[in-house]
C-alpha cells in the first residue's frame, strides 16, 4: 500500500509537470522576448523593470487573497483552472499590442493569472510531495516546468529567425496554451482533492509561527536582489552583446540549466535542509558582474549562474513552505510568502532599471548586498527551520 501511495502520488507530480511544461512553453517563450519587445514599442530601461516588477507584484498581492480563499473553500482545482486560463490566453494578445502600455497591461494580466492560481496549486502539489520528499517532488515538478521553459523560447527563437520581428511570435504560443489545458483536465481526474485531511484549528495556532516570517524575510531580501531577465536582456540588446535571435536561445539555455539545478537542488534540500538555498545564492548573484560588467562570453556564464539561482529557488522556498506549516494553513501560507516576495520583487526590479540608467557599476553592488544577506539569513535559519518542522 504505501508504494501504491508513492507511485500515485509521483504519477500526478508527473501529471502537473506535464501542464506546467506547456504552460511554461506558453509565457516563457512570451517572457524570453518581453524585455526586447518592450524596447522596439519605445520602452525605456525604467519603464521594463517597472512593467516586469509591477506584474510580479499584483501577482503577489492576489495570492493573499487567492490563498486564504482556498484555505477557507479548499477550492483547490477551482481557483488552478480559473488562474491557469487567464494566465495562458492573453499571452497570444500580444501580437496585437501596438504600443508599450498596451503591452503592459497585456503582461500584467498574464501575471494574475498565476497569482489567482499559485497557493491553490502549491498545496496540491505540496500534498503529493509529501508522499515522495517535498524537495525531491518540487525538484521534479520543477524539471518538467522548465523544460516548457526551454521548448518554448526555442520556438520563438525560430519564428523571430524567420519573421524578423518579435510582435508575430506571440501567435504561435495559442498551441502550447491548449495543450497545457487538456493536461489540466486529465491531472485533476487523476486527482480530484487532497489526500491529507485538515485539521482543526486551535485559536492558539491560528498564526504562523515567528520562524516563518523570519524565512519570509529571507526570501524577500532574496528578491529585493534577483535580477529579473528582462533587464539582462535589455542590457544585452543595448550593449549589442548579443542579436535578437540569440536573445531567446539564452532563455531557452537558462531554463534547461535551470531544471536540472531544481532536481540536483530538491534531491538536496531533503538531506541537508535549508542551508543548501544559501549556496544557490551565491552562484546566482555572479550573474550580476558577470552579465552587466563582462562581454558576451560571461554574458553566457552570467545567465547559466541566473539559472542556477532560480532552480535553487524554485526547489526549495516551496519545500521548505511545505515542511514548516501544516495543510490546512498551507494554502495562506503560500498566499503571503508570495505576496512578500513578489512585491520585494517589484521594488527590486524599479530600482534596478532607475540604477542601469543611472550606474550599472552601483546595480551589481546593490543586488550582490542583498543577496548576500539572504544567503546568510538562510544559513542561520537552518537549525530553527529543522526544529520547527520537527514540532
Amino acid at each position: 500500500m504505501p508504494n501504491q501511495k508513492r507511485k500515485h502520488a509521483l504519477q500526478f507530480i508527473v501529471a502537473m509537470g506535464i501542464v506546467s511544461l506547456f504552460a511554461d512553453m506558453t509565457y516563457e517563450g512570451a517572457h524570453s522576448i518581453i524585455g526586447p519587445f518592450l524596447k522596439d514599442l519605445g520602452a525605456t530601461a525604467t519603464q521594463v523593470g517597472i512593467i516586469a516588477g509591477l506584474g510580479e507584484m499584483i501577482a503577489a498581492s492576489l495570492r493573499v487573497l487567492s490563498g486564504r480563499i482556498a484555505d477557507r473553500t479548499r477550492a483547490y482545482w477551482g481557483l488552478t483552472t480559473l488562474g491557469y486560463f487567464l494566465n495562458l490566453v492573453v499571452v497570444p494578445g500580444l501580437a496585437f499590442a501596438g504600443s508599450w502600455k498596451a503591452a503592459a497591461l497585456f503582461v500584467v494580466a498574464e501575471r494574475t493569472g498565476k497569482g489567482l492560481r499559485g497557493p491553490a496549486k502549491d498545496v496540491l502539489l505540496s500534498d503529493a510531495t509529501s508522499v515522495v520528499g517535498h524537495g525531491w517532488g518540487f525538484g521534479l515538478h520543477t524539471a518538467m516546468d522548465q523544460t516548457g521553459a526551454v521548448l518554448g523560447p526555442l520556438l520563438i527563437a525560430g519564428i523571430v529567425a524567420r519573421e524578423e520581428h518579435f510582435g508575430p511570435a506571440f501567435l504561435w504560443l495559442a498551441l502550447p496554451a491548449l495543450f497545457a489545458f487538456a493536461a489540466l483536465i486529465v491531472a485533476r481526474v487523476m486527482r480530484p482533492g487532497l489526500t491529507s485531511a485538515p485539521r482543526q484549528i486551535a485559536p492558539s495556532s491560528k498564526h504562523f509561527p515567528n520562524v516563518f516570517w523570519l524565512y519570509v524575510a529571507a526570501a524577500g531580501l532574496l528578491a529585493g536582489g534577483f535580477v529579473d531577465f528582462p533587464l539582462l536582456a535589455y542590457h544585452f540588446q543595448k550593449t549589442a552583446i548579443a542579436r535578437p535571435a540569440a536573445i531567446p536561445l539564452y532563455y531557452a539555455g537558462a531554463m534547461g540549466v535551470n531544471g536540472l539545478a531544481a532536481l540536483i537542488f530538491g534531491r538536496l534540500f531533503d538531506r541537508f535542509g535549508m542551508r543548501i538555498l544559501a549556496l544557490g545564492i551565491v552562484v546566482s548573484l555572479l550573474a550580476l558582474p558577470l552579465g552587466f560588467l563582462g562581454g558576451p562570453t560571461l554574458a553566457i556564464v552570467a545567465v547559466g549562474c541566473w539559472a542556477v539561482g532560480l532552480g535553487a529557488q524554485q526547489a526549495t522556498l516551496r519545500a521548505g513552505i511545505a515542511q514548516l506549516i501544516p495543510i490546512e494553513k498551507r494554502g495562506n501560507a503560500y498566499g503571503v510568502f508570495n505576496a512578500v516576495y513578489g512585491v520585494l520583487w517589484f521594488l527590486g526590479s524599479v530600482t534596478m532599471g532607475l540604477l542601469y540608467d543611472y550606474s550599472v557599476v552601483t546595480l551589481v553592488v546593490f543586488g550582490i548586498i542583498l543577496q548576500l544577506g539572504s544567503a546568510a539569513m538562510f544559513f542561520w535559519l537552518q537549525r530553527p527551520l529543522s526544529a520547527a518542522a520537527a514540532d
